[in-house]
């Protein structure tokens, strides 16, 4: 039986221009550019590697790690427009995991002049959690690229899931408070998810009232289909919805102060600014 495993190190599983040697022996993660950092917690020196899965009776393809929605930087110019601050001359800037009240926030993208923060947006990537192991299948992927892995590997009974519901409330959990702090300062909080993600969270959560994307909410959700380019796959933006704290369903309310001053954020943003942060789309 074929691996369930269709991306991998970013390489598609059903590519012949692979090669499978070198992807697995540099682990390379070509989202992060840098060695994957899904690793086993038995064995820290070997990256897992695995992007998307198929899953179910409809063979849905599931992105479960969010570096895959990193692909081509496309999920930043897609926030372009929310910068409503930028002008012709800043420079733009990503810069990652920064903490505010209510947690942190995977990526911030800045518009900069002379080094000042002139606009900023926040993004928080979100894919769909695993239960069980993938490492079977990433092993039986292994032995059907012809590298060599341990037969107890391939024959394993342990299967994986998908963690449907805790994922969804994990996203509305976290993003409330934090949409909260970028409501009182103005500014705007993008959550990056799949359309299967989304289609279930539609049919669990009350979603009904959400908006047509309106730059006067504080909360967007973007929602990306990975299509089928083959040998390849490729993420496309496919719906963009926002709405405001009213709009988000709170499930565990947050202790944290969400009234941040708008130069605290600034701050925090400055100190990290760097050669290496510019964005780059190639």
């Amino acid at each position: 039986m074929n691996s369930k495993v269709m991306e991998i190190f970013g390489a598609s599983s059903s590519s012949e221009n692979v090669k499978w040697n070198e992807i697995f022996g540099s682990q390379q993660c070509p989202f992060l550019r840098k060695k994957c950092l899904k690793v086993r917690k038995s064995q820290p020196a070997v990256a897992i590697g695995t992007c998307t899965v198929r899953y179910g009776k409809d063979n849905k393809n599931i992105i479960i790690c969010p570096h895959r929605l990193l692909e081509r930087q496309q999920i930043f110019t897609d926030c372009l427009h929310l910068l409503t601050l930028h002008e012709p001359g800043n420079e733009l800037h990503i810069i990652s995991e920064i903490s505010i009240p209510g947690g942190s926030v995977d990526y911030f993208l800045v518009s900069l002049r002379d080094r000042r923060v002139k606009d900023f947006v926040g993004i928080e990537l979100q894919t769909l959690d695993t239960t069980g192991t993938v490492w079977p299948e990433r092993q039986k992927l292994l032995d059907q690229k012809g590298i060599s892995v341990p037969t107890e590997d391939i024959e394993s009974s342990k299967k994986f899931g998908i963690n449907w519901k805790m994922t969804a409330k994990t996203i509305l959990v976290q993003l409330h408070h934090k949409i909260k702090t970028f409501e009182s300062i103005n500014k705007h909080l993008v959550v990056v998810i799949q359309d299967h993600l989304m289609e279930y969270m539609k049919g669990e959560f009350s979603f009904d009232h959400l908006n047509s994307a309106r730059l006067g909410d504080s909360m967007h959700i973007h929602c990306y289909i990975l299509k089928e380019n083959l040998p390849t796959y490729r993420i496309e933006l496919s719906d963009r919805r926002s709405t405001d704290t009213e709009g988000i369903l709170a499930c565990l309310g947050l202790q944290a102060d969400a009234n941040v001053a708008l130069e605290d954020i600034i701050q925090i943003l400055e100190s990290k600014i760097s050669d290496d942060t510019i964005l780059r789309l190639n």
